[in-house]
């Protein structure tokens, strides 16, 4: 090849090298993003733990040796399944005395009835017998009428007494029999108490806890929580309370890798409920947030992006999610100069939005053209700190 000829070769090379690069550069994104900025009351990011809606700890309620125990950690049971049940042999054995002690006091009350239905149709002051122990014909006839005569017997109010003991023995009967009902309820309440029943649908979290174990009153059994629907728990400043009302929506972001349907971005989260008094030494008031379903578990850490309505309102610009590259631990963008070259710029990233965007602090300006979605190509030296970088 001649000098001529090698000459209008590397001219030609100079040419098309920059429309090389611009198409290497339209190759490698997706598109190009103008860098906006938005308007917004900035946000504190508030940190917190998962908890099940619904916890329970099940704890002795008498002393006892365990004597069934459902399952482990993570099992699943519906409402009112048996949990944990302890030996009850004793209490068996004493509600069977209770039982055969009701029954007697129940045909002590049945007789009592008898006898005063007997006094009273049949009275026992009229065939008792009279005082000259004479025969009962005789007596009736002669003596009694002679002694109601002249004062010496009343009939009447031997009827009215005998009645009366008859109607207390029927009342120390009845009062037996509620008394021993009473002691069976007692021993029936203990008998229950023998058995820890799950209170609705939920899962074992924590056993302490195994078969043949011996409990005392006040020692726990096992937590068991309903972890299908799980809540946030933030102490939240004090000065951020006002801002923040029942059935509010707001972002969180969880401890766990992206899901279906959360986009990366967190997740909503709703207030469920707010105390109604501050910590007095820490100045926080407690806030609960309801999770979507099958978002977290319980345990995990989770950060609430709180709006704080009492700073003033910040304008920074905002860049999609998916211009940011990370080299090593520092965020950066491909920014396009003049001749749409890309030049890798560091970037201090802010709190992410809803709206797959994310707020840069500091190296960008409005107006600025990024690279969209920037490829694996893609490379560029960092730009030097000047107009772009703050």
């Amino acid at each position: 090849m001649g000098k001529t000829s090698l000459v209008a070769v590397r001219l030609l090379a100079a040419c098309l090298l920059p429309l090389f690069a611009m198409d290497a550069a339209a190759q490698g994104a997706d598109g190009v993003h103008v860098v906006k900025q938005a308007e917004g009351l900035p946000t504190v990011s508030v940190g917190g733990t998962v908890i099940p809606y619904k916890e329970v700890t099940f704890a002795a309620q008498l002393p006892g040796r365990v004597q069934y125990i459902a399952g482990i950690e993570g099992d699943d049971f519906d409402e009112s399944d048996t949990l944990v049940a302890l030996d009850d042999s004793e209490l068996r054995a004493k509600r069977e005395a209770l039982v055969a002690q009701l029954a007697t006091a129940d045909a002590q009350l049945r007789n009592a009835g008898v006898q005063y239905g007997r006094e009273l149709y049949s009275p026992r002051s009229r065939s008792s017998p009279g005082g000259m122990g004479v025969p009962n014909l005789f007596d009736q006839f002669f003596t009694r009428p002679m002694e109601d005569f002249i004062g010496d017997r009343d009939q009447d109010a031997e009827l009215s007494a005998d009645l009366y003991a008859s109607g207390t023995q029927i009342q120390e009967a009845r009062n037996a029999m509620m008394a021993l009902q009473a002691e069976l309820r007692a021993l029936d309440s203990k008998l229950r108490d023998a058995r820890a029943v799950a209170p609705f649908d939920g899962v074992i979290v924590k056993k302490f806890i195994e078969v043949g174990d011996t409990v005392q009153p006040g020692q726990p059994l096992l937590n068991y929580a309903d972890v299908e629907y799980l809540q946030v728990e933030v102490d939240i400043p004090a000065r951020l309370r006002p801002g923040l009302r029942e059935g509010m929506m707001l972002r969180a972001e969880l401890d766990v890798p992206a899901r279906a349907g959360t986009g990366g971005d967190g997740v909503p989260v709703r207030v469920a409920q707010i105390f109604p008094m501050a910590d007095p030494q820490r100045h926080t008031v407690k806030v609960k947030f309801d999770l979507p379903q099958g978002v977290s578990e319980p345990g995990m850490y989770a950060k609430v992006l709180v709006p704080d309505f009492n700073a003033p309102a910040r304008v920074n610009p905002v860049v999609p999610r998916s211009a940011v590259r990370f080299n090593g631990s520092l965020p950066g963008v491909y920014v396009l100069d003049e001749q749409g070259n890309p030049e890798l710029r560091l970037i201090r990233l802010g709190e992410p939005r809803p709206d797959a965007m994310v707020t840069v602090l500091s190296g960008l300006r409005p107006g600025e053209r990024i690279l969209q979605n920037p490829g694996a190509g893609i490379t560029s030296n960092w730009s030097r700190s000047g107009d772009g970088g703050r």
